[in-house]
């Protein structure tokens, strides 16, 4: 006996225009009937609580799955799996598509070459789904955007609840974090890290989805915006403070990725703050009543 509940959706083209969205969501336990071989036109990632089973690849390799693990679904790619019939599982599942899904992809969040992934917990991932789930009652009029909305933060739930990712974040990620507002070069992080500069680029593409160049400017033009919305420092010294000793650099660099130049965000963002800026996150809650 095995108990199953799943809902399946239908969006219109204007909510696919939103990049993501939810196509089905479903909650299953028990031993369930084996699926495949398949092969579908859209992504669903299936969530395994608690079990165990088998997933075999395309070329016939049989893996075994353990609780808790996520399986990744890929348009195209057969698929055949099942838990263990004397045991079952707990799973849960949802489908989606969209545009969004090759960006998804190319950051490292949806992982085709790995239909099993290995989770350090499923608690943060079938919290997502059951606020899915509840979405998707029959009379909620904000049914399709609600449930894309979620399907994003399905996403990175899965990817902070990977086994292979250190939980408090990526040791080589927060190094060079720290060391982000030096002069220094992607070649002398490396060097500091003692990495070849391949590795390093292959750690922080796993780590953070793009290149330690782009990591290092992400950071930098972040720290540069906050210094030119909440100081009356010069652009010149505001370029140093973040690693840039020619400020005409940094202005070109700062006007290419930002889409305006240093001096025109400040116009547009300079807030004058009675008492400075705070550099700890708030709490919504904690906040004063005024």
């Amino acid at each position: 006996m095995y108990h199953t509940w799943m809902r399946f959706l239908t969006p219109g083209p204007v909510h696919h225009r939103l990049g993501l969205v939810c196509l089905g969501v479903g909650l299953q336990y028990g031993p369930l009937p084996t699926v495949g071989p398949r092969t579908l036109d859209s992504h669903v990632a299936v969530v395994i609580s608690s079990g165990t089973g088998w997933y075999e690849t395309p070329d016939g390799r049989r893996r075994t799955v353990t609780a808790p693990a996520l399986l990744w679904l890929t348009p195209g790619v057969p698929h055949h799996y099942a838990p263990d019939p004397g045991t079952g599982w707990d799973e849960g599942f949802v489908g989606f598509t969209g545009p969004a899904t090759t960006t998804y992809t190319e950051l490292g969040y949806i992982e085709p070459e790995r239909p099993v992934v290995a989770l350090s917990d499923a608690a943060g991932p079938r919290a997502v789904i059951a606020r899915i789930a509840r979405a998707a009652r029959r009379d909620n009029p904000l049914l399709e955007v609600e449930t894309g909305a979620a399907v994003h933060e399905l996403l990175v739930a899965l990817r902070r609840a990977r086994a292979d990712l250190a939980p408090d974040g990526d040791p080589v990620l927060k190094a060079l974090a720290r060391d982000a507002f030096k002069p220094m070069s992607v070649a002398d992080h490396a060097g500091r890290h003692g990495m070849t500069l391949a590795e390093l680029r292959t750690a922080v593409r796993r780590g953070a989805g793009c290149s330690p160049k782009d990591y290092l400017l992400g950071i930098r033009l972040d720290r540069a915006k906050e210094l030119l919305a909440a100081t009356e420092l010069p652009v010149a010294a505001i370029a140093r403070r973040v690693g840039y000793d020619d400020p005409a650099y940094f202005s070109r660099l700062f006007t290419r990725r930002v889409g305006m130049p240093p001096v025109r965000f400040r116009a547009q963002e300079a807030r004058a703050v009675p008492g400075g800026w705070s550099n700890q996150v708030p709490d919504p809650g904690d906040l004063p009543r005024i």
